[in-house]
């Protein structure tokens, strides 16, 4: 069994991030990081990989300068082989441009029985590039997956919703997103460290896999401006005077919360 992994490598978020004020992006001139929600796909890829007996956990990923750190752990942790895709022209891509671009990495890097990415990334959040890449390919999608079990040429899938898991039934290949906590995923070895030094990533372009307009003159959005959040305002204090119940009651229902 073959699985691809989307991985982002962003900024660490225990560092103070920083904006490009000429584009209102997220600058990623330094080292980056592989995204820990993506860290919870790349362990359920080698747990299949494992239980199916043979194949193998293959990683893709898009990001600047050539970037490679975070798709460094990946490999470090089982993956065998990476494309990169690394592209000026790619900056101030959208979400579709993105799962365009890793549409075409994964095809690149060869067949994959099924391709996993996390739910969101932390530093973006749109929660759309999954579905849009199984769009793209022609391949079904199951989102928010918090147990994954293959069977043939099908996956099990127990897929998290607000009232708790929808029981589903896809068919292989297929594009599954993850949610944090579907596994707990391993932390590399000093030996896979050193293996991963010498695994392949291929690092192309845009151009290189025929995807074109990218960057902001194919995206469907525009930064306009940012600003702070707003502080959050002081909260009320009740003292209990023996009437305090009917004060919280009373502010409850002018939320209307009850």
């Amino acid at each position: 069994m073959n699985v691809t992994v989307c991985v982002k490598q962003i900024p660490d978020p225990a560092l103070p991030g920083e904006l490009d004020p000429s584009t209102n992006t997220l600058k990623r001139d330094g080292k980056l990081i592989l995204d820990e929600s993506d860290s919870y796909g790349v362990e359920m890829a080698l747990q299949l990989v494992g239980a199916a007996g043979g194949g193998e956990v293959g990683i893709i990923s898009m990001a600047p300068n050539g970037e490679v750190s975070g798709m460094r752990t990946a490999l470090a942790m089982g993956a065998a082989k990476g494309v990169l895709v690394s592209d000026p022209e790619l900056s101030g891509s959208d979400a579709l441009t993105t799962a365009k671009v890793l549409a075409a990495a994964a095809q690149k890097l060869g067949h994959a029985d099924l391709i996993i990415a996390g739910t969101e990334s932390s530093d973006g959040y749109t929660g759309t590039v999954p579905e849009q890449i199984a769009e793209v390919l022609g391949l079904p999608s199951v989102t928010f997956a918090k147990s994954v079990v293959v069977d043939g040429d099908t996956i099990k899938v127990n897929r998290q919703s607000e009232n708790g898991y929808d029981e589903v039934v896809c068919s292989l290949p297929a594009v599954i997103s993850v949610t944090a906590g579907v596994v707990e995923p391993r932390y590399p070895s000093f030996k896979g460290i050193m293996a991963a030094k010498s695994k392949p990533v291929d690092t192309v372009t845009a151009a290189d896999l025929g995807i074109t307009p990218v960057g902001w003159g194919g995206a469907f959005q525009q930064i306009t401006g940012i600003e702070q959040a707003p502080a959050r305002q002081a909260g009320e204090i009740v003292e209990d005077d023996g009437e305090a119940h009917l004060k919280i009651v009373a502010f409850l229902e002018n939320l209307k919360v009850i």
